[in-house]
């Protein structure tokens, strides 16, 4: 080596070098430090849980922590919300069923009480007569009525309360199955009218001029009585025509009974029988005219004014039917031969009136109209689907605002049933006949009417929050027979029902009649009985 380098190399520092590395062996104690405390705690926690768990552990209440908790044993059935020793369905001992019939396939429920009234929870036994099971048979017959399903098991359950106090807390009433009246009917707006077969329009006869009028619409009028007087030329016609066939008459009379003494000596038989026949048609012309007066509204015959003069004969017949006191108003009255009266078909009322003095008419059009407002005729707009039940005699009810009788209701009586719909509305005229004695009714006005198809005065009824539908089959929830005994546990059973007519209405409330199912005097929960059947199906859920 070189001075020079030798130099360099002296006086150049020398080159660091790096640090020799630190033991792994301290950096892993310190972490295994830091995490065995935790895994320790971690693992007590655990072990503490575990053990809770296999013991059933239950943190003290804060009662026992002061000392205030007593002992107190566990007897509670979970499953049916009463104490255990006390549980029927846990202890069926307690309460034991009766033994079970089935299904009924002539009132479709189980454990039918009709069929087999053991079954019914009366705390004497029951008795169901003919008469019941005519009552039930008519009310399933009479319309289609909701079915049960034979599968369902829910006739089965048995609910029970712990005590009535908590029956009391959840307003739980009940009440025991009654007999009621009860009706089904169809509902349907309605129409008043005139009845057709009781309004008359009434015009002349025959062509003329009003010659003077005697009622006035409003005017109350009896059969026969003249509402107007129209002269016309055909009527004095037919009266001269009348008179003089009458007065022919009585000479070609007089004439045959001059010759029939003579003939055969100064008569010859054929002049007698001339004289014969030419009486023959005389008689023929007055029949011809009596009919013509009949046609025209004036009967008259000629044996009641035959043998008058004929002074008397014209007298007589010119006031032919008016009435007498009209008749001698008129007398002496010039141009009162060719009167034509206008008279009432029937007893009723002037609805209508057009008639006026000097005016023209003829028959085409009527002078009045005349109607019986005694009976209405109302007409109903029934639905094709109720129309096949509403027949012929059936009572109805109708309701008129502002003109309703004591009862809030007027009564009638259906007529008849249309045998088409109505092409417009494609409902069913049902005609009913409303007797209308004060008049309180008006033609073309409009109501509500009842028409009652069937009426029960001895139906089985409780009231309409009884009856619960659970999908499959119609419930009630019914009072063990022991249930107010003090001992005895709070029971209600689970019963299948038929209902027949829903929400009838009375005094107390809606009621439904229970056609099947149920009998008279059974208590069934009303007031707040949806409790019940969330319990039901709360417990369904359970058992799904």
């Amino acid at each position: 080596m070189s001075i020079a380098e030798h130099r360099a190399a002296v006086t150049e520092p020398p080159a660091e070098r790096p640090d020799p590395p630190a033991p792994a062996r301290p950096r892993l104690r310190r972490v295994l430090g830091h995490l065995f405390p935790a895994a320790m705690t971690l693992g007590c926690v655990a072990g503490l849980l575990a053990l809770g768990r296999a013991t059933d552990w239950k943190l003290p209440r804060a009662s026992a922590l002061r000392g205030e908790d007593k002992a107190e044993t566990d007897d509670w059935c979970k499953e049916h919300g009463v104490p255990e020793t006390e549980c029927v369905e846990c202890r069926p001992d307690l309460l034991p069923r009766a033994k079970a019939h089935g299904w009924c396939k002539t009132h479709e429920v189980n454990e039918c009480p009709h069929c087999h009234p053991e079954v019914a929870q009366l705390p004497a036994g029951a008795l169901v007569t003919d008469a019941d099971r005519d009552r039930v048979a008519r009310a399933l017959s009479f319309a289609p009525r909701a079915e049960n399903d034979p599968k369902c098991k829910k006739h089965l359950r048995r609910l029970q309360l712990p005590s009535d106090e908590m029956a009391a807390r959840l307003g739980l009433a009940f009440a025991p199955a009654a007999r009621g009246p009860v009706e089904e009917v169809v509902h349907a707006p309605g129409e008043i009218g005139y009845d057709p077969t009781r309004v008359a329009r009434v015009g002349p006869r025959a062509a003329g001029t009003v010659w003077r009028v005697e009622r006035r619409v409003g005017e109350k009028v009896r059969r026969g009585d003249v509402l107007a007087l129209v002269e016309a030329a055909e009527v004095g016609r037919a009266k001269a025509e009348f008179q003089q066939a009458l007065v022919q008459l009585d000479l070609r009379r007089e004439t045959l009974a001059k010759l029939r003494p003579a003939a055969g000596a100064t008569v010859a038989g054929k002049e007698v029988q001339a004289a014969e026949a030419a009486v023959l048609e005389a008689e023929v012309r007055v029949v011809a005219a009596e009919e013509l007066l009949a046609t025209l509204g004036l009967p008259v015959r000629a044996a009641d004014v035959g043998g008058l003069t004929p002074a008397d004969l014209a007298r007589r017949v010119q006031f032919l039917g008016l009435p007498e006191a009209l008749a001698k108003d008129l007398a002496g009255r010039t141009g009162s031969s060719n009167l034509l009266p206008v008279t009432a078909p029937l007893d009723g009322e002037v609805v209508a009136g057009t008639a006026v003095k000097d005016e023209a008419t003829d028959p085409a059009r009527p002078l009045f109209v005349v109607a019986d407002t005694s009976r209405m005729w109302l007409t109903l707009r029934v639905r094709p689907e109720d129309a096949g039940r509403v027949k012929a005699g059936r009572p109805v009810r109708f309701r008129h605002p502002g003109h309703a009788g004591p009862s809030g209701w007027d009564s009638g009586t259906v007529v008849w049933v249309s045998p088409a719909a109505d092409e417009r509305t494609r409902t069913v005229p049902v005609r009913v006949d409303l007797p209308n004695p004060s008049d309180r009714h008006h033609a073309n006005t409009f109501g509500t009417a009842e028409v009652v198809l069937r009426a029960e005065p001895e139906a089985v009824v409780v009231p309409s929050g009884a009856v619960h539908y659970e999908g499959c089959c119609h419930v009630v929830f019914v009072r063990d027979r022991d249930y107010e005994k003090p001992d005895a546990p709070k029971v209600v059973h689970v019963r299948k029902v038929r209902p027949g007519a829903t929400d009838v209405p009375t005094p107390a409330g809606p009621v439904t009649e229970v056609a099947a199912g149920l009998l008279p005097g059974e208590w069934v929960a009303t007031a707040n009985s949806g409790v019940l059947r969330s319990e039901l199906l709360k417990n369904d859920l359970g058992a799904g």
